[in-house]
């Protein structure tokens, strides 16, 4: 007996196979689909990749609702239409199907709930205007119409989106909360698949805005879980593929995280959605330019803005590392007077700062860590506070106050330090090593700048390793190296050669050598004279 491919589609469906239920669908007699096998079919083809298929479904089941006229049903199909083409690259063609939609319902109750998806064609228009008020208040009115109609894609969409608002609007604990509960709305496992990957990816997307790095590594698993139960699944593993990056790189693991930017953008180009591969270049120039790969970080920046990506602030970054310092400054004012809402102006003013430090453009820097501070107060997140007190102290050690900046500094290490920020902490110490060293601290200086020498070249960050490398040689005297003088510090406390091995995980031979390299330098000629030395240099 053959195979029923309507009721091996349904089967496929229901568990979720995506692949499979596209498969038997398509094959099945056309005569045998009614509209919910249609719709059914659509959202297979659109979940394992199909956009064309998706799109004929959807058509073919919005033309027999027209047909027999039931026009919310037609409405419908015209708005799952309108999304489809929106998302995948063609906003016109959406809008003239949103049109469609509206004539359709113009007759329908006020809280009939298919006005209320069409509602979300119109916080996504106030979103992309910055219109965040607006947005919130078109969210309530989705939530209050998705309730209303039991609609739970509605209510876990708007629930998410005015979490998003509400951080905008610099209301970022009451943005949180609305986060959590889509979240808890998601696990009751009501929301359909399409809807349920838009939110999470969206939640996601707000934690890391904010740099809320608990919540996007907690929500970035669940998300990974999701996604993996799915055979088939193509939309959303893109995005789930990006967020895994910017953890990884998050947390130093550069490596790690380009191969999941390259998988990101692979499944983009899958889904047909080529033009978010855009975020997904702009990770990895940032990683490229932490590893010191300058042209190929600036080619990963052209081609995030050749998709539509804004390449800043990482290209001002790039440009700084060139000593393009004019066109970087330049660069971070233009963005600055562009950001209006406190979740952009918290992930730009980091960077400014950095940049207006480096070209001695000290009052508009601290202007700039001032107002980073207050965001962050506001905020509550570890890592906008971190960056904050990174900002004061690098301004206040520019200003030469090594004191307050050595106290916000110590701040902004051990908050990334919670975070498993490791790369981040270890730019914190440097400027912490440097601190000490304005202080007269050169013992601790050099032990604070050596730990964050190695932390660089263990993370493969070159440019950074190199600049401490310098930093510890222009600060030590007769040439001395970090490790040399890591040596002649132990050898002052009277450690013998086996125990300076065993204290700093060297061989024995290693460290002879090392000493052999004290006694040239110095001109000393034995331990007791190398012991003195050390004391003279403030040393040990």
């Amino acid at each position: 007996m053959g195979v029923d491919e309507l009721e091996a589609g349904r089967q496929g469906y229901a568990r979720r196979d995506w692949e499979a239920a596209r498969e038997h669908l398509t094959r099945a007699d056309p005569a045998r689909l009614g509209v919910d096998d249609l719709r059914a079919l659509g959202s297979a083809a659109y979940l394992s990749g199909d956009r064309d298929s998706a799109i004929r479904a959807l058509q073919a089941a919005h033309s027999i609702n027209v047909a027999s006229g039931d026009r919310l049903e037609a409405a419908r199909d015209a708005d799952q239409l309108a999304m489809l083409f929106t998302v995948t690259g063609e906003p016109a063609v959406g809008a003239g199907w949103v049109a469609r939609a509206q004539r359709l319902v113009e007759d329908a109750p006020a809280d009939a709930a298919v006005r209320g998806h069409l509602l979300i064609h119109e916080m996504f228009r106030l979103l992309f205007a910055g219109d965040f008020a607006g947005m919130l208040a078109t969210c309530e009115r989705i939530e209050g119409i998705g309730r209303s109609a039991g609609d739970a894609d509605l209510v876990a969409f708007a629930l998410s989106s005015s979490g998003r608002a509400l951080l905008y609007l610099g209301r970022v604990p009451e943005g949180l909360a609305r986060l959590d509960e889509a979240m808890v709305a998601l696990a009751t496992g009501e929301v359909s698949p399409i809807m349920a990957g838009h939110v999470y990816c969206s939640m996601i997307e707000g934690c890391q805005e904010i740099g809320d790095y608990h919540r996007m590594a907690e929500w970035t698993g669940v998300l990974t879980r999701w996604c993996d139960e799915q055979p088939g699944l193509v939309p959303f593993t893109g995005q789930c593929a990006v967020h895994r990056g910017q953890i990884l790189r998050a947390h130093g693991s550069f490596r790690d995280a380009l191969d999941e930017l390259a998988s990101a953008a692979q499944r983009y180009a899958a889904n047909g959605m080529d033009p978010a591969a855009g975020l997904a270049l702009y990770e990895r120039g940032e990683v490229l330019r932490t590893l010191g790969d300058l042209d190929a970080a600036e080619a990963a920046y052209d081609e995030a803005a050749g998709w539509g990506h804004e390449p800043q602030p990482g290209l001002a970054l790039l440009w700084l590392a060139r000593g393009r310092t004019s066109a970087a400054v330049a660069s971070l004012r233009r963005l600055l007077d562009e950001a209006h809402d406190p979740v952009m102006r918290s992930r730009r003013l980091g960077s400014a700062v950095d940049v207006l430090v480096a070209a001695g453009e000290l009052d508009e820097a601290e202007r700039a860590s001032v107002e980073l501070g207050t965001i962050a107060e506001s905020f509550g997140c570890q890592a906008v506070t971190a960056n904050a007190a990174y900002a004061a102290g690098l301004v206040a050690l520019a200003r030469g106050d090594p004191a307050a900046s050595l106290t916000q500094l110590r701040l902004a290490w051990k908050l990334w330090i919670d975070l498993g920020a490791r790369y981040d902490a270890a730019r914190a110490r440097v400027r912490i090593g440097l601190a000490l060293r304005a202080l007269g601290d050169r013992m601790s200086a050099t032990s604070e700048l050596s730990v964050a020498q190695r932390t660089f070249a263990e993370l493969g960050a070159e440019p950074d390793r190199r600049e401490v490398e310098r930093l510890l040689a222009s600060g030590l005297p007769d040439g001395l190296t970090a490790r040399e003088v890591e040596v002649l510090r132990l050898v002052a406390t009277g450690r013998s050669n086996p125990q300076i091995a065993t204290a700093l995980f060297l061989s024995e031979k290693t460290v002879a050598r090392h000493l052999s390299n004290i006694f040239t330098k110095t001109g000393v000629t034995s331990r007791t004279a190398a012991a003195s030395y050390a004391h003279q240099h403030d040393l040990a």
